[in-house]
């Protein structure tokens, strides 16, 4: 049995199910954030119930997610200590600045944040939502910073059979980085928006009561969902420019497989859903228009479906190639059994599994039970977990 199959498939399913956790993150506080901005500024509780309900089901994915991270961490040391020997002075550092600096200060801010409610000052408050959503931001940033070194391994140079940094500034501007990055930003801002989108129609299509929370919900979820759509598209086709340019060679590769005609033809449906809505939206339709409603609630699934299949491309066409045309992936593996690898492959997967079906069940709870009602006394902090 060959360990090297089972290892690449095993940080494949580590990474897809973590992206999948940053992408509804990364979407879902930067719309909380313009949420409780526009309440701060205008003062209505409508956009403050908004910013609390939204904002709880941020908290319930980020904290899930966090632990897919972790153990993403420690297969490099695991499986992979062959990139980490080779490559851990320049690959290492802003995965290293990720964690110390971004993650870091990105949850001490939300923590302050969720126990701040009804305590803190209001710009206070509002600085915080900031602060989280910008290191959010500055995490994804220094990740694909490293991932981007993958793709075309810039700023450094061989010395003594190991690569050394010699320009950190390069790793910034690396061609890999420059279209990559805002195509991974627009993609979280359509899931954050087809989220939003999907859960306001389930409780139009419910009859509820919330009549204006969901309309104003569904306003701002339609809009970041289309925003979110033409710039992921535009983004996606500039990528395509950029590749032959620091990997020929991988697009026609990536063209011949099922991942890239999938990955564009859902680019353009969700894009197509986005602008339907937002066409009804502007006639004031969008509510009504059931047919339509039932759509939003499964479409939930096409930014996610879209992404998986991007990331594999970007992933899939740089084989043999751990570092391109530095480090091959089978001279990365580390020195341990194909059992072994099996084994862990397995129980990291039913551990994925297991928070996939949490993180899910928990989201679908809290949207179905809806905003707290207008009458209910306001809790000083967002109970993450309350009443699930």
């Amino acid at each position: 049995m060959d360990a090297l199959p089972i290892a690449r498939i095993q940080f494949a399913a580590t990474t897809s199910f973590h992206f999948l956790f940053v992408l509804l993150t990364l979407g879902l506080v930067t719309m909380v954030a313009i949420m409780q901005t526009r309440a701060t500024l205008g003062g209505k509780p409508e956009l403050t119930r908004m910013t609390r309900f939204w904002g709880r089901l941020y908290v319930i994915n980020y904290a899930l997610g966090i632990v897919t991270g972790i153990v993403m961490e420690f297969q490099f040391g695991l499986t992979w200590t062959g990139l980490s020997a080779f490559a851990g002075d320049v690959f290492g550092a802003p995965l290293a600045i990720e964690t110390l600096v971004a993650f870091f200060l990105e949850s001490t801010f939300l923590g302050l944040w969720i126990f701040g409610w009804g305590r803190l000052n209001k710009w206070v408050h509002l600085a915080l939502v900031w602060l989280v959503t910008l290191t959010a931001y500055a995490s994804a940033l220094f990740v694909m910073v490293a991932n981007s070194f993958l793709q075309d391994p810039v700023g450094s140079h061989l010395e003594g059979g190991v690569l050394r940094l010699d320009d950190f500034g390069a790793l910034f501007t690396n061609p890999a980085l420059v279209s990559s990055l805002p195509h991974l930003l627009s993609a979280a801002l359509m899931t954050g928006g087809f989220f939003v989108t999907g859960v306001s129609a389930y409780h139009f299509l419910k009859r509820t009561t919330e009549v204006e929370f969901f309309r104003r919900s569904m306003r701002i979820g339609v809009l970041t969902a289309l925003a979110g759509s033409i710039l992921t598209v535009n983004q996606g086709f500039a990528q395509f420019g950029e590749l032959r340019m620091y990997q020929p060679g991988k697009l026609e590769q990536a063209s011949t497989g099922l991942p890239l005609g999938l990955m564009i033809t859902i680019g353009f449906l969700a894009l197509l859903c986005s602008l339907a809505g937002t066409l009804l939206l502007f006639r004031d339709w969008l509510t009504r228009a059931r047919p339509l409603l039932y759509l939003m609630v499964p479409a939930i699934a096409l930014p996610f479906a879209a992404a998986i299949c991007g990331w594999f491309v970007r992933e899939i066409g740089r084989q043999p190639w751990l570092i391109w045309g530095k480090l091959r992936t089978a001279d990365a593996l580390a020195g341990v059994g194909a059992g072994q690898i099996l084994f862990s492959f397995i129980a990291f997967s039913l551990l994925f599994l297991t928070l996939a079906v949490a993180d899910w069940v928990l989201l679908a709870r809290i949207a179905r039970r809806g905003p707290e009602s207008e009458s209910s006394p306001a809790e000083p902090e967002l109970t993450v977990l309350s009443g699930v």
